[in-house]
């Protein structure tokens, strides 16, 4: 699935596109380039999922975890990690599985470690500016 967008209004219907193209998977893993949008995606994704805490890059914290939604929702940025053994010692492996929602920027720093069934989104940039969604989804 591929969807285009064009302005900031049109990320609410790219959510909704995103959450429903997951089917059961809970964890998505966001690809891009520095700049591309991931985490202001992502943003918009937990206000589809009813999150009501402040959404924000967790690129120190590595992760943060929101409140709100039905289920808490955790966001991880790998971007700053050095090994797989780093996100082995976070635990990722109880938040992964825990049935709530992942959301997961820099995957392929833990490529090892990604469940089967994750959702893959990329964000590529266009000429024009405007963001291409790519969504692959899982595969049971």
């Amino acid at each position: 699935m591929v969807i285009d967008v064009s302005s900031l209004t049109e990320l609410p219907g790219a959510a909704a596109q995103i959450v429903a193209a997951g089917g059961n998977s809970r964890v998505f893993l966001f690809h891009g380039e520095m700049g591309a949008g991931k985490t202001t995606l992502i943003k918009a994704i937990c206000d589809q999922l009813g999150v009501t805490d402040t959404t924000s890059s967790p690129t120190f914290a590595i992760i943060n975890e929101y409140g709100g939604a039905e289920r808490p929702v955790y966001h991880f940025d790998f971007y700053r990690i050095k090994s797989e053994q780093e996100a082995l010692d976070l635990g990722y492996e109880d938040y992964f599985y825990s049935g709530c929602y992942c959301f997961v920027e820099w995957p392929e720093k833990i490529a090892g470690l990604l469940p089967p069934d994750a959702v893959a989104v990329a964000l590529t940039v266009l000429t024009n500016g405007n963001r291409r969604i790519s969504i692959d989804p899982p595969r049971w």
